[in-house]
């Protein structure tokens, strides 16, 4: 047998030293042969041999050596009778660069010096030593573009027949970083595939990555060449808690959310820390950036971009990744304007002067005003674009001028005046922006839960001689309850304890507030009653009044302004609650857990990897200028500075993950109840967020649970899993500390509990927030039908009848967002209403891993068409005109859940492009 003499480094340059990869806790064995291609004659398995071979098209002279000799060398005898033989493993590699580094002189240093290396590890332990066996580094070659602007490098390596390519350790020596796509393997017996799709960086020591093939194994299962590499890798991504971390690393940790404020700037800009027990909170990622000095407990604003682990940044696909950034830091820069310029108090003058917001008309308003002011923001806001593109290619101009140049939103196309109706107000409760918040009236009178002592009678003012007279006596109220005929939007505990400290803001007002709607015999909703309440204080009584649809001119707008003050109440908890706490919030503990816990080698870590695509990024840009002090949400939503507050005070009240099932949260609304044999049923039928979320929720089960049952065969296997139970567990001891003794998290014990878990984490990720988050443009875009904040005061409440009787137009303009407040969040609301070139959707992308599975690849296909089922059931939902809540004269169709299923070209609206698989927007 030939064993080559030629030292394994000596293909690499001169410079490349030692692999400090290799751990000092384990070695490994170096392989033989080590030259190259070895091509030989007829190899007898004697205990003493001879032979010539041609190395790399050169004869070479063989070492005589023993069978022990070849054992020790890496010559794995696997029968007495057999020897293995050396064989040739062809590695392509396709990558990318930033498209910062991507110039001539770069591109022509990649291509023409050795830079790239490749080292190779056997799933297999050495028989005889019990060591890992891999080769040393090999430098890869370029071979060509592919055509789609990556390169593509080849290496050949020696390899031993016997033995699986179990992972491959990829160390890059250029000057920047570059993305590892994929790596592809040839072997005699079959190619393997290891999908990267990661960033490597240049730094040294952290210019290693390691990587593994397609096929996924539980903890118990490793292969046991790989085992220390699969601890490794995991190891790498926890950090140890400490200094700032650098945009280049890929460290996930956790930290409370003590970044929103800037109380070195300003005293104004301070806010609380939330997370720990006085403001309980989901988890963040951890920046490690210094404190403040004006406040220790905070940590200071990042001066640029704000640190995710580098693989969950936007890609180049991800066309919103540049326009998210370039509007934010507009909008940043125009409040910033706003400061020294302009009133941000000015309403628009005329509902006419709203209309002419959308497509060219903001051009052309109305001139009501002398010096024409009424144009004053939205000229402003285009210079401050203008002046942040300068330098930037004309088409990237083009894509982020059309945030900013208002569509009309798809409910004022439909229906001029739905945002008056109150069929419409009563609908969009089903199926509008915010479907989440409707609940079921249980009994008579309705009570508060709060303190009577601090915030007043705990009985609410609809009594139930007020219910039977608006439903013109129909039925009784206790009829009516009973029935389940009673519902309710209540922002009435949750919004009172704020009342008083929002009402300090400039610019904004607050009340609580409780809105009652009846059931029609057709399944449509009819407002009767509002209820608005100002807590008592120590200069003020408590006041409280409730409102209804009236019959004189004076009522019908005294209910106008009333639905204005709950539409403000609806608008903010579906952006702080429905969407962003829920959703976003709530998931990167999930993706930071993951991603700490779980190798990327595990089934569960790639069942989960898609639908966190994405959202620590959206998060942290968020973070940057959306949720900050004095950002866009507290600019123009109605809690203003003390918006994330009340979201924490959600938070600690509300949140419970096994209720963030869909099933599960309907029953806890009184919206569905099981049947006795265990189907869910509808308290209203044509209640189209759950009829088409359930057919999703359905859907996403059943194809986890396929998942589920083809890696775990036994309980044994996932209570024993300690990769699994590890990730679990610091969910909730971690990314979710504030609430980790609650006896509502469920435990990880069975295949049916970890199905409910991965159901609910991919629901979330995936339905929940496509519901909430494309209808915020096409409803709340036009902004009388979801006016973000509320300005001014009932008149019955402040006295103030004179001006409202004289101009009831005037106090309703005045009651809704300023022209400052819509120019700040009508941006906004149409880029998150937007989906990018590159997304992802539900129930059409397919992770590798899974095609590389023929029973996981058949699972999903069926899922697949499980979900292109549901879209064709959809639109024939939307065709029925007995389900008046999706059709009829001036309805928008209920999109928001149909699967995505062909060209964008064909779909009418923002809302039916898709579910995408994680919260990327």
């Amino acid at each position: 047998m030939l064993t080559a003499t030629h030292p394994l480094g000596a293909a690499l340059p001169p410079s490349h030293g030692p692999s400090s990869f290799t751990s000092s806790k384990a070695s490994a064995v170096l392989w033989a042969p080590r030259w190259g291609v070895i091509s030989s004659s007829k190899v007898r398995c004697t205990s003493v041999s001879v032979s010539h071979a041609v190395v790399n098209g050169q004869a070479a002279v063989g070492t005589v050596v023993d069978a022990d000799q070849e054992r020790q060398a890496g010559l794995l005898l696997t029968r007495r009778d057999e020897v293995e033989l050396p064989v040739t493993l062809k590695a392509t590699v396709t990558l990318r660069l930033n498209e910062e580094w991507s110039t001539t002189e770069k591109v022509a240093g990649m291509v023409h010096k050795p830079w790239l290396f490749l080292e190779f590890f056997s799933s297999q332990l050495h028989p005889k030593t019990g060591k890992e066996m891999r080769t040393q580094p090999h430098a890869a070659s370029y071979s060509r573009m592919d055509g789609a602007g990556s390169f593509v490098y080849e290496v050949t390596v020696p390899w031993s027949s016997f033995n699986d390519v179990g992972a491959v350790v990829v160390e890059n020596h250029y000057s920047s970083e570059v993305f590892i796509s994929d790596i592809e393997v040839q072997r005699p017996n079959g190619a393997v595939t290891f999908n990267c799709s990661s960033w490597v960086t240049c730094h040294a020591g952290y210019n290693k990555r390691i990587f593994f093939p397609l096929k996924s194994y539980l903890p118990s299962e490793t292969p046991e060449g790989v085992a220390r590499l699969r601890e490794m890798d995991l190891e790498a991504k926890r950090g140890d808690g400490h200094g700032e971390r650098m945009l280049w690393q890929r460290i996930y940790d956790y930290a409370m959310y003590n970044d929103l404020g800037d109380p070195d700037k300003s005293a104004s800009l301070r806010r609380p820390v939330l997370g720990g027990k006085e403001h309980p909170y989901p988890r963040r990622c951890r920046t490690g950036r210094p404190r403040c000095k004006a406040d220790p407990s905070s940590e200071t604003r990042a001066t640029g971009e704000i640190y995710v682990p580098r693989d969950e940044e936007f890609t180049a696909r991800k066309a919103g990744a540049f326009l998210t950034k370039k509007v934010t830091s507009t909008l940043s820069a125009f409040t910033t304007a706003q400061e020294v310029a302009g009133d941000r108090r000015r309403s628009f003058p005329s509902l006419a002067a709203i209309d002419a917001l959308y497509e060219d008309g903001y051009r052309n308003q109305p001139d009501q005003q002398p010096d024409n002011l009424n144009t004053y923001f939205t000229d402003l806001l285009e210079k401050q674009v203008e002046l942040l593109l300068k330098g930037e290619k004309e088409e990237v101009k083009e894509d982020i001028r059309k945030v900013f140049k208002f569509q009309t939103p798809e409910i004022h196309q439909k229906d001029k005046l739905a945002w008056f109706r109150d069929e419409e107000f009563a609908r969009e409760t089903l199926a509008g922006m915010n479907p989440l918040s409707i609940q079921l009236v249980t009994e008579l009178p309705i009570k508060s839960k709060l303190d009577e002592q601090t915030y007043g009678p705990v009985d609410s003012l609809i009594t139930k001689e007020l219910i039977e007279k608006q439903i013109n006596g129909a039925m009784t109220a206790d009829e009516a309850v009973e029935k389940k005929r009673l519902f309710i939007l209540d922002y009435y505990d949750m919004f009172l304890p704020y009342v008083h400290a929002v009402r300090e803001l400039e610019g904004t007002t607050l009340y609580a507030s409780r809105t009652l709607f009846f059931l029609e015999d057709e399944g449509t909703l009819r407002p009767v009653a509002i209820e608005l309440t100002r807590p008592k204080s120590p200069n003020m009584p408590q006041w409280r009044q409730v409102f209804t649809p009236g019959s004189s001119v004076a009522d019908s707008w005294l209910w106008q302004l009333a639905k204005a003050q709950v539409l403000a109440h609806d608008t903010g908890y579906h952006q702080l609650v429905s969407h962003w706490l829920r959703t976003h919030c709530c998931v990167e503990p999930y993706v930071i857990a993951a991603n700490r816990q779980l190798s990327q080698m595990h089934p569960i870590y790639r069942l989960l990897h898609p639908h966190f695509r994405f959202t620590m990024e959206i998060n942290a840009q968020a973070r940057a200028s959306l949720i900050n002090a004095d950002g866009v949400i507290e600019s123009s939503f109605s809690p203003g500075k003390h918006s994330m507050l009340l979201s924490s005070g959600v938070y600690d009240t509300f949140w419970e993950f096994d209720k963030e099932a869909l099933p599960a949260d309907l029953i806890r609304r009184g919206m569905a109840s099981k049947k006795d044999n265990g189907e869910l049923e509808l308290t209203i039928k044509d209640y189209p967020y759950a009829n088409d979320g359930l057919l999703i929720w359905d859907a996403i089960k059943d194809w986890v649970s396929e998942y589920v049952n083809h890696y775990y065969a036994a309980t044994s296997d996932i209570t024993g899993d300690k990769e699994l139970q590890l990730f679990w567990t610091e969910v909730r001891t971690k990314g979710h500390a504030d609430k980790q003794d609650e006896p509502w998290w469920p435990v990880l014990d069975s295949r049916e509990s970890l199905v409910q878990v991965l159901s609910t984490i991919i629901w979330v990720a995936s339905g929940h927030h496509a519901a909430v988050n494309f209808p915020q443009y096409p409803y709340a875009g036009y902004l009388p039908n979801r006016p973000t904040i509320a300005r001014r005061n009932m008149p019955t409440e402040t006295g103030d009848m004179r001006a409202f009787l004289e101009d009831p137009e005037k106090v309703l303009l005045d009651t809704f967002p300023s022209q400052y407040q819509s120019t700040l969040a009508l941006p906004v609301l149409n880029l998150l209403s937007s989906h990018s070139a590159g997304e992802e959707y539900l129930g059409v992308h397919s992770e590798p891993a899974w095609m590389a599975d023929a029973e996981m690849r058949a699972a999903f296909e069926r899922f697949n068409g499980r979900m292109m089922d549901i879209a064709e059931t959809i639109d024939r939902r939307n065709k029925d005109p007995a389900l008046k809540n999706r059709k009829g004269p001036g309805v928008v169709p209920y999109v928001q859940l149909k699967p995505n299923y062909g060209d964008f070209k064909d779909m009418t609206s923002v809302m039916e492009m898709g579910i995408p698989t994680s919260i990327s927007i």
